[in-house]
């Protein structure tokens, strides 16, 4: 257990019921932070098929926990909203500790080969892994300097970060480039005591995985079959026998954010059970 009493947490893309977001949001509190929970919408994911009602549940399971919790709408690539969102967190809770960088675009017109790939479909996700990334990381750093630290940022890249794949073009180039944003700001903010580091998951089951199987799977395809057989292969030749959980990625978010891991900094960790080993 990681003691984070007294830390507030900013949290983005946190707002889908099978998402990173969510679990490290959670894994926080139950640490002992406060937790700030944003996304695009209320409800990103919603649908009629489930009751879950994205952010308003993710600040009552919180709260439950005994911390404080608020909801946050706003998009990450528009600096006015990043800007608003950060300085709500500051009014309420007087300050921010720990920024999480979870917020990603949803797969879909990108997951093409590059032939294939519109000028449209490469901005989106460039605007919101990357610029969204960058405007959060901005505004909460010039909050943690001005009070001269200390805190903590993580981004969640990817093994796409690392390792450039089929189809996948316009997410690996997001995912390497944060991880080169991850390094320089971690140079620029260490006098501070400000410790950046990423996380690249591997695959795991989330709301996201499922629009990815949408996007790769053989015309007339099912789905729903064609994500259980991602996941099957993967899960086959991954070392330890199965995909990302989110909760292996909140545990590591946790050890990131405690004081732990406060020689640590600039790194890109790998949490895919072995299938990337660097």
């Amino acid at each position: 257990m990681y003691d984070l009493s007294g830390k507030v947490a900013l949290v983005t893309g946190a707002g889908g019921e099978h998402g990173f977001g969510r679990a490290i949001a959670n894994r926080l509190a139950k640490e002992g932070a406060d937790v700030a929970v944003n996304d695009v919408s209320i409800n990103p994911y919603s649908t009629k098929a489930n009751s879950w009602s994205g952010l308003e549940d993710v600040v009552t399971e919180i709260k439950a926990k005994g911390k404080n919790s608020i909801a946050l709408v706003g998009d990450v690539s528009d600096s006015a909203q990043v800007d608003e969102m950060v300085q709500e967190t500051i009014d309420h809770f007087g300050k921010i500790d720990i920024l999480i960088n979870n917020a990603g675009s949803r797969p879909g017109p990108d997951r093409v080969l590059l032939v294939d790939l519109t000028e449209e479909a490469f901005d989106e996700v460039q605007r919101i892994n990357v610029k969204g990334t960058f405007l959060c990381t901005r505004a909460v750093a010039r909050h943690m300097v001005q009070r001269q630290g200390p805190g903590k940022i993580v981004n969640i890249s990817s093994t796409a970060g690392k390792r450039g794949l089929p189809r996948y073009a316009a997410y690996t180039a997001s995912k390497f480039a944060l991880v080169g944003f991850t390094q320089s700001v971690a140079h620029e903010l260490g006098e501070y005591k400000i410790n950046v580091n990423a996380i690249c998951p591997g695959l795991a089951e989330t709301e996201r995985v499922i629009h990815i199987a949408n996007a790769v799977k053989p015309e007339g395809t099912d789905t729903d079959l064609h994500l259980r057989k991602m996941i099957e292969q993967r899960a086959t030749v991954n070392p330890l026998g199965r995909i990302t959980e989110t909760e292996d990625i909140a545990k590591m978010a946790a050890f990131l954010c405690s004081e732990e891991a406060n020689y640590l900094t600039g790194l890109a960790l790998s949490v895919s059970g072995g299938d990337v080993m660097y």
